[in-house]
Order: C-alpha cells, then structure tokens, then sequence
C-alpha cells in the first residue's frame, strides 16, 4: 500500500527519532503547516516542501515515500563542554535538536550517541577548541568503571560540564580532573554526577555540518 505524505513523514519521524520542529527548521519550511498536517486535517503538502522535507531526512521524495533512509545520518551538537572554561551544561533544546548537526562518523553506532564541542585549551594538543566530542552513556548517572583514567565528558555537582581525565579522588566519592596541558589547572575533590569516556573526537578542520 502506498503511503501518504503524512504516514511517510509520521513514519521518518519514528525510525528518526527526530521532532518535527527540527526537521521543519532544517528544511526550511513551516511548522505550524506540518503540525496541521500531522494532527490530521490534510494527507499531503506542495511539491516543495516535499523534497525539502525529504532533503533534511538526507533521501530522494522516492526513498521518503518507500521509508528507505539512513535512520541516523547525523548527531546533534547538544552544547559545549569546558576544557579549562566553565561551561554550564544547559540542555535547551528539543530532542534530536542541538546548536547544530554534524554527520555521524561511520564508526559510531547509529543510537545513543551525543556530540558535544570543545571550549577551552587545557586539553590540548589532544582536543582543540572548536572540536566536536563523541560519547555515550551507558547509565543515566554515576562514574562507570571504564571512565577512570580515560578522558572523559562529565557533569559536576553544580551543572557544570567538563572535559578532563578522571582520576579516583583522595576523598569517598570524590574525583580528581586532570588536564593534559601542562600550563592549565587540575580539579580535585569534585563530586560528579556522571563520567563518559570520549568514543571520538574530530579536530575542527573535520567537523562536517550538516542539513
């Protein structure tokens, strides 16, 4: 059975997880005509906004119509991480919205992956400012084994997001947060509220936006 261009566009968004208001700022069209759409009071939209539509999922209009596309062909940019500045973690976007998108490096699986950008040099030369960080957390909260001694992105007790190597501090449930630059500062006694070891990272002459 053929689909309509509403069944089409509900179908990308599930496999996607992806929200509508992304997709319809990445295509450049309205959103309040796709939500109309999607709440039922029409099946189609113009030709235009079609292949825009089907452009920001990164298929031809034939593939959207067939549900054959790559279900996760980028990763949003969830916000900054501090290597020396303190960079508040604000999470202020939709899911699957970001500061903008990068293409997902193949080497990464398609689920659970967040991207986030280098500020700061304390973690030079390995990570320079303006890099984009891949990790993934195997658990909502706490330090996972694999984090100690790895660089890893993580969030203080105060909301504030890092990216250092963590060390077991000399204190219960405390850690160390060390640079590699040897001009920059070292953190200790910080309390976490998580640790995620960096999966990949792309120096900035690499980072590929996309949509």
């Amino acid at each position: 059975m053929e689909m309509t261009f509403k069944d089409a566009l509900a179908h990308a968004l599930k496999e996607t997880k992806r929200s509508l208001r992304s997709v319809c700022v990445r295509a450049g069209v309205s959103y309040d005509q796709m939500k109309s759409l999607m709440q039922g009071k029409s099946n189609s939209t113009n030709i235009d906004d079609g292949i825009k539509i089907a452009a920001a999922f990164g298929v031809s209009v034939e593939d959207f119509f067939a549900g054959v596309f790559d279900r996760h062909p980028s990763v949003a940019v969830a916000g900054k991480v501090g290597a020396g500045a303190r960079v508040d973690l604000v999470d202020a976007f939709e899911k699957g919205d970001g500061m903008y998108h990068v293409a997902r490096p193949p080497q990464l699986r398609p689920n659970g992956v967040v991207a986030v950008e280098v500020e700061g040099d304390s973690m030079m030369p390995l990570y320079r400012p303006g890099s984009v960080l891949f990790y993934t957390r195997a658990t909502a909260d706490g330090v996972p084994v694999e984090a100690i001694n790895a660089p890893c992105v993580c969030e203080d007790a105060d909301g504030r997001a890092w990216l250092k190597v963590v060390k077991v501090g000399s204190q219960e449930g405390t850690f160390s947060l060390l640079s590699l630059n040897p001009d920059a500062d070292n953190m200790h006694g910080v309390r976490l509220k998580w640790a995620a070891p960096v999966l990949l990272a792309l120096s900035p002459e690499f980072v590929e936006r996309a949509g």
